[in-house]
């Protein structure tokens, strides 16, 4: 019975607790600005790959088409699948008129599996005026590196007989490291408007009587490197766009009769009625509780989208009545201001 009396308290005195929590949380929707910031003037783009190793790369490059098991020129068609899956989302988010694969330009790299300097302007004017787009997306640095790890061990396969037995053999992983990076260049502005880096790695276990056997076995790597190539390629042209995100936001239920209801109405959805009762807090005598109803006032003004109201309301929550949770409240309206300007400049650009 004591052990049990040890168990039941300390969750009594937690239900209690929550209880008498005097905050209760929301959720919210808030969009930030786009990764990439497009000028919301520009109309068509260009897509070039500058990840073809070079001639004097070749020789690194065969490395790479031996570990290619299931086929030559992982990087060069890996690149390939980059470049289409980049084009391939920017057509779906339809925010331009003309959106053109640039292959019959001769922009390559001279490095291998290093971020390359960025092209010279003069080159990417011509490059757009050529081809009629304002801006240039690039693929700049594309590269694969296999590392293959043997181990013996035992392998599950049928005898003479056609029954399963356990013999020795062996066992490969092969570990691929893939690196894929972009640009973005905007020859009006003769800016970078970003520059990424993605690093990934897959990994493929295969098994056999022998080593050649193991290696064999280990089948869809090259089609894993392509979904994954793609892939990246897609989630790069999601960065152009703003984003919709859900963030999470405390209040004040206790005080007074106000706060209690204003919780009830604030949980059935009427955020109004709720915000109607935590004004006639603002001037109670009470600081503690005129600190409070501050608080969820900005709440209730960064839900209706006015910030700079909200961040009148947490202020004073916190200078005139030293309301601790005001001041990190004031640090996020801060972050959300000037998310708010970035966006629209993006879109006013």
């Amino acid at each position: 019975m004591k052990n049990l009396n040890r168990i039941i308290i300390p969750v009594f005195a937690l239900l209690l607790l929550a209880s008498c929590s005097s905050i209760s949380s929301l959720t919210m929707g808030v969009t930030e600005p786009a990764r990439v910031p497009i000028p919301s003037d520009v109309l068509s783009v260009g897509i070039i790959n500058r990840s073809i190793p070079s001639e004097g790369n070749s020789a690194l490059d065969k490395i790479d088409k031996i570990l290619s098991l299931e086929g030559l020129n992982l990087d060069k068609e890996g690149a390939e699948a980059s470049v289409t899956g980049l084009k391939d989302e920017l057509s779906r988010i339809n925010r331009f008129e003309k959106i053109e694969i640039i292959d019959d330009i001769e922009v390559q790299r001279k490095g291998l599996g290093v971020f390359p300097a960025a092209l010279n302007w003069d080159r990417i004017e011509q490059i757009c005026e050529a081809n009629d787009v304002d801006v240039i997306f690039s693929l700049e640095l594309y590269d694969t590196n296999t590392l293959v790890d043997y181990e013996a061990t035992t392998v599950n396969l049928p005898n003479s007989f056609g029954i399963k037995a356990d013999i020795p053999g062996h066992k490969v992983t092969l570990r691929t490291a893939l690196k894929n990076g972009w640009r973005v260049y905007d020859p009006q502005s003769k800016l970078v408007l970003d520059e990424f880096i993605y690093n990934k790695e897959i990994v493929s276990v295969g098994a056999g009587i022998n080593p050649m056997k193991a290696v064999e076995a280990v089948v869809g790597r090259k089609e894993a490197v392509m979904e994954l190539s793609t892939g990246l390629g897609n989630l790069y042209a999601l960065k152009i766009r703003p984003m919709s995100k859900r963030v999470t936001r405390n209040y004040f239920i206790r005080g007074t009769n106000n706060f209690e209801v204003g919780q009830r109405r604030a949980q059935a959805g009427d955020w109004n009625g709720a915000a109607n009762l935590w004004e006639k807090e603002l001037n109670n005598s009470d600081g503690k509780i005129a600190g409070r109803a501050c608080y969820n006032m900005a709440i209730i003004n960064e839900i209706n989208g006015d910030l700079n109201k909200a961040m009148e309301f947490a202020s004073k929550s916190y200078t005139d009545y030293n309301n601790r949770d005001a001041l990190r409240y004031i640090n996020i309206l801060k972050y959300r201001i000037a998310e708010r300007r970035e966006l629209d400049r993006q879109l006013s650009r």
